[in-house]
């Protein structure tokens, strides 16, 4: 898929860069798309039988970071495979080569690569792009937020009763009793549907999309996040931390549910 450049209104400055990332991401969505569903694909575990990475993480995080250093070479890079490089520059990318690993090596299609570029630790633009399913969502700060090129913006639900929200389960929730179960058992009684689609940052893409009313996860990282956040919050999301004590824990829905959602998940069991 020829990704869809549609760029209104950006600055000269922001323009080339932005060009950069849906760059990379195509060139990454290509090489999901060689391994997908294919025999024998190249997999290991990492920190436990939940935490998958593939040939096909490695080769897509490998070909962002020779463009960015191509092209770019005083940028930062924090990126999930192979950790960071001049972090403290004021251009840092932050990288997922592949998030949704674990749908993608079971041949499940949600699945995407998120790029985020922060500026002075404050991400001006983002993109994230499912190519399997033909979607590239992109945004930058101020300049609102497309996919495909066409404008979104998030669900206008007013009731929780008739929302569909998304949430995960951390990693750790083997060997960690503070694994969203207890949070998951409160919210299912209080929304039409409750899904779990396996990759935070198209959860937060679909928020914004208004495709989900809302979504929260507990112990993200920063790339899960950092491209995903921009694009719920160009679109009229209000994204914010529920936990400061597990890492990047997320809740994101539009003005008027998150106060609800915020009250159902803080309750004390």
């Amino acid at each position: 898929m020829k990704l869809t450049r549609y760029l209104p209104d950006l600055p000269e400055d922001l323009k080339p860069l932005m060009n950069a990332a849906l760059t990379m991401a195509e060139e990454a969505g290509r090489i999901h798309l060689q391994y997908f569903r294919k025999r024998n694909l190249e997999q290991a575990t990492k920190l436990n039988d939940s935490d998958v990475v593939t040939i096909a993480d490695k080769e897509a995080e490998a070909s962002i970071k020779t463009y960015i250093h191509q092209h770019f070479p005083t940028h930062g890079i924090i990126a999930e495979e192979s950790g960071k490089e001049q972090e403290e520059s004021e251009w840092r990318w932050v990288i997922d080569p592949l998030d949704g690993t674990t749908n993608f090596s079971a041949g499940l299609p949600a699945f995407c690569v998120s790029i985020a570029l922060e500026r002075n630790k404050e991400a001006i633009l983002g993109v994230i792009f499912a190519p399997y399913l033909e979607e590239c969502f992109y945004a930058a700060k101020g300049k609102g937020a497309w996919l495909n090129g066409n404008p979104i913006r998030c669900s206008g639900k007013t009731e929780l009763s008739k929302a569909v929200v998304a949430t995960g389960m951390p990693y750790d929730r083997n060997d960690n009793p503070d694994n969203n179960l207890a949070e998951i058992n409160r919210m299912v009684f209080k929304v039409r549907g409750t899904r779990r689609l396996g990759a935070a940052a198209m959860d937060l893409c679909y928020t914004a999309a208004g495709f989900l009313d809302g979504y929260w996860e507990l112990n993200l990282n920063r790339w899960d996040v950092a491209a995903g956040q921009l694009i719920a919050a160009e679109a009229g999301v209000v994204v914010e931390s529920i936990r400061s004590d597990r890492h990047h824990s997320v809740l994101a829905s539009n003005p008027i549910l998150i106060s609800a959602m915020r009250k159902v998940l803080l309750e004390s069991d």
